[in-house]
């Protein structure tokens, strides 16, 4: 076990129809191969030891008893082995015959799962053969014809409970039973499983594939579950359906791997049980404790193995790598920022709105959301203010920027020079303009914040903040100044989605003169300019100071989603960020992170409002209700615990 994650497998062999010997031995191939890739599971398809297409051959007693005889060979042969094996067969019991899943584990039959639902409509006669599956379980005695028995639990009400891996609670599902409005899954999840696996025989039809991609990641979604799909393929009669190996892994939505279909094999992904825990625990709605269905817990010992992790760790996690997707988010993001801005304009009845303009990134979005919004509005855009204060740290390149952009937008640009203001405030303080210390930087912040304010008063207008989530986070803002505003629209979006916002919108900008210079604001290193240029150069630059923003958002993601232990975010990151950041720098600016992002929480507890565009915020009336006095001290001992 790394960090919780576990590696899970769903095989589809090759088989031959009526031949329980012949598949069997194909199963143990893969289970052996399962093992050799480190899987915890291993999930085969439905009735993968006779096979599926089977027809009227399931009436006959030989079939029935060669398949018991095969899955006590099958018990015997997982003996040593370390690993879960859910395998389907029929099973004959009280005179019916049932299509079951065993799951079996080191040696032992742990239960069987009959399929609840039994399709009898277009391609499909199972009632022909197969009676309805029982959920509350009954213990049934079987036998094969060697003198091998076993009694066990058969129902769909199982959970198969690891006690050696925690948050590993196994429930499963057959086929048809995950298409139905009220699967047993559903039960499962409330019940407490966090793996679901589902032994599975759909036949392939055109279309048929899209939809059950997204039913089972769905189904993973609304179920905060892990789940394990696995069907029928190569080998099983083709006289009327094709069967096409269609096997996938998913958790809470995300499809983690998905096989070729109209062939056989495996697919193995590691699924992350932590994440599991941590969705649920979060989302007060998913309560288990209303649940009052009738379950068997079976428990169950695998023994823990550590495991290289295969996983991909996104290490942008706020940011869509795929590029259409990511276009979409983008475009997304824009409208609800400028719905949010569009509302509070309409409900202060104000005409007029202004924002601090830099040449930033930061800036460069709150000005391209605002000229959507007042679109919206059907207001001109002269009514939005933007005003650029140069000051000590101002260069060129950044003031031609702010003042080209504002222009090209159709916006009225207003100069403020503030620098004898600053230098009259240094005097009224007996502050030495040649210390330049954070009383030196944040003067210049507070003036500026002095300025919009009093501009947007003579004007009868909003000033609209401009602060991004990473910053705030950081708290990497001046307490009342730009920390302060009337309207945030970026509070919710971090430094590097901000970055691809501004990207996307010179993408898709008519106007090729606008587009260059948001190309050219993108190309600019991020600074708060408050300290002289160098050689007209930024001499002040951010992420030199507080540490790569890349890094931080990686960190923040998972401690405001998942709110992950410093130790499994630093495994991740270490991941994520192989060959660009080596550990020692990862792990010094994870401990500047939880450093500022516990003790800045003063500065998010009274944020402007703004509205929230993603899966986190650290909104104090929203998604972050956190003491702005809490103590970091278990998160920073656990940070100087790590090995590197």
């Amino acid at each position: 076990m790394n960090n919780y994650f576990m590696r899970v497998a769903a095989a589809t062999p090759k088989i031959q129809v009526a031949d329980p010997i012949y598949n069997t031995k194909q199963i143990k191939q893969w289970v052996e191969l399962a093992i050799e890739e480190q899987a915890k599971i291993v999930v085969f398809p439905e009735l993968s030891i006779t096979g599926y297409t089977c027809g009227d051959l399931f009436l006959q007693t030989s079939l029935l008893e060669k398949a018991k005889e095969q899955l006590f060979d099958l018990i015997d042969f997982s003996t040593d082995k370390n690993i879960v094996i859910a395998v389907g067969l029929p099973l004959e019991w009280d005179n019916r015959l049932y299509n079951v899943i065993a799951m079996i584990c080191r040696g032992t039959l742990l239960g069987l799962i009959p399929k609840r639902f039994i399709p009898n409509y277009s391609e499909f006669y199972e009632k022909r053969h197969f009676a309805e599956g029982n959920e509350i379980p009954v213990w049934v005695t079987i036998k094969d014809a060697n003198g091998r028995e076993c009694s066990v639990p058969m129902g769909t009400n199982i959970i198969f409970q690891c006690t050696s891996i925690p948050g590993l609670k196994i429930a499963a599902e057959v086929c048809e039973d995950v298409w139905m409005p009220n699967p047993p899954s559903i039960s499962h999840a409330m019940a407490g499983a966090t793996v679901i696996i589902n032994c599975s025989a759909s036949d392939e039809t055109t279309g048929k594939a899209t939809y059950r991609r997204n039913l089972i990641s769905g189904q993973s979604a609304r179920l905060l579950c892990a789940y394990i799909y696995t069907s029928a393929g190569e080998g099983e009669s083709t006289q009327d359906l094709v069967f096409s190996g269609h096997n996938l892994i998913c958790e809470n939505g995300t499809i983690l791997q998905e096989s070729k279909r109209l062939n056989h094999g495996m697919i193995t992904a590691d699924v992350d049980l932590d994440r599991l825990r941590s969705e649920r625990r979060r989302m007060e709605c998913f309560d288990l404790s209303n649940h009052q269905t009738e379950y068997e817990v079976i428990p169950f010992y695998l023994k823990p193995v550590e495991t290289e992790l295969r996983r991909f760790i996104d290490p942008a996690p706020f940011v869509p790598s795929n590029q259409k997707h990511r276009a979409e988010r983008c475009e997304e993001i824009f409208a609800i920022q400028s719905m949010g801005l569009k509302k509070r304009l309409e409900h202060t009845y104000s005409k007029k709105a202004v924002v601090g303009i830099s040449g930033g990134l930061d800036s460069t979005l709150a000005l391209l959301v605002m000229t959507r919004a007042f679109d919206a509005l059907f207001l001109p855009r002269e009514g939005i203010i933007a005003v650029t204060m140069p000051c000590f740290g101002t260069t060129d390149r950044t003031y031609t920027n702010a003042c080209q952009l504002t222009k090209k937008l159709g916006a009225t640009l207003i100069e403020v020079d503030i620098k004898d203001a600053v230098k009259q405030h240094f005097a009224d303080i007996s502050h030495d303009p040649e210390v330049k210390d954070v009383t030196y930087e944040n003067c210049q912040a507070r003036e500026r914040t002095q300025v919009l304010m009093d501009i947007a008063n003579q004007y009868g207008g909003l000033v609209i903040g401009t602060g991004d989530m990473s910053e705030l986070a950081l708290g990497w803002a001046t307490y009342n100044g730009d920390h302060m505003s009337m309207y945030g629209v970026n509070a919710s979006v971090p430094k590097t989605l901000v970055r691809h916002l501004v990207h996307y919108y010179a993408d898709t900008c008519e106007n090729k003169e606008i587009s260059d210079v948001l190309y050219d604001v993108l190309d600019t290193p991020v600074s708060p300019e408050l300290l002289p240029p160098e050689d007209g150069k930024i001499a002040q630059k951010t992420e030199d100071i507080v540490g790569p923003y890349e890094l931080h958002d990686f960190v923040l993601y998972y401690v405001l989603r998942f709110g992950y232990e410093p130790g499994k975010i630093f495994y991740m990151a270490s991941k994520a960020f192989e060959g660009v950041y080596d550990k020692a720098t990862i792990l010094k600016w994870m401990k500047v992170f939880y450093r500022r992002y516990f003790m800045q929480q003063f500065k998010r507890s009274c944020l402007p409002d703004g509205p929230k565009v993603g899966s986190a915020a650290v909104s104090p009336r929203g998604d972050l209700r956190m003491p702005s006095d809490a103590s970091s001290r278990i998160w920073m001992e656990e940070l100087e615990k790590i090995q590197i």
